[in-house]
């Protein structure tokens, strides 16, 4: 028989893999600490009502519900995110390596499209394509049909790929360029033999 765990043990085992997903959905630190404490509080309050089964599931669509009940809110008060030259005022804590290994992989311009993104588009590429969950457990996630999870992926990677295509490699005639010479190094300038 399997026991659930107690709320200390699940907070120390599932913080960092809350946070991080926080973290993809809020786009940054100071949210997606407020949305991981959040779910952590919800957790304390419903833990008495979880069946066992998928433990991760269950912490992800808390964490889903909450993100978009944030969002709503912020929708109705809104708020712009510091420009990059006023950030670095503010004081700041030390990032753990977790963090800091966050912010060194998704840089601006992959963070900053990922916060274009309409909320339920964003949670579904975030959990495909970074938290790597399976389209059923996703679908189980934001209780929506397979379907659903497709077509949010299919949308959310196009709006990527058009927010991102200025990071594509330069194209010339249709063709990516290569670093391969155009001649073998036994030849000379026009292909002749030296």
């Amino acid at each position: 028989m399997t026991t659930t765990p107690t709320w200390d043990e699940i907070v120390r085992t599932h913080t960092p893999r809350v946070y991080h997903f926080a973290y993809r959905l809020t786009g940054n630190r100071y949210d997606a600490e407020d949305l991981t404490h959040d779910v952590f509080v919800r957790v304390f309050r419903y833990l008495h009502t979880y069946r066992p089964n998928s433990f991760e599931g269950w912490l992800y669509r808390i964490t889903t519900n909450l993100f978009f009940d944030q969002v709503r809110h912020r929708n109705r008060i809104r708020f712009d995110e510091l420009t990059p030259e006023l950030r670095h005022r503010l004081p700041t804590k030390d990032l753990d390596p977790a963090a800091l290994f966050d912010h060194r992989t998704l840089d601006d311009d992959i963070r900053s499209a990922l916060a274009t993104l309409d909320p339920r588009l964003r949670a579904a590429v975030v959990l495909r394509d970074i938290e790597t969950l399976s389209y059923q457990q996703i679908a189980t996630t934001l209780g929506v049909e397979i379907g659903t999870v497709s077509s949010r992926i299919h949308r959310a990677r196009a709006h990527l790929r058009t927010s991102l295509a200025h990071r594509a490699p330069n194209r010339l005639n249709g063709r990516v360029p290569t670093n391969r010479p155009r001649s073998s190094p036994a030849s000379g300038p026009a292909g002749e033999a030296a």
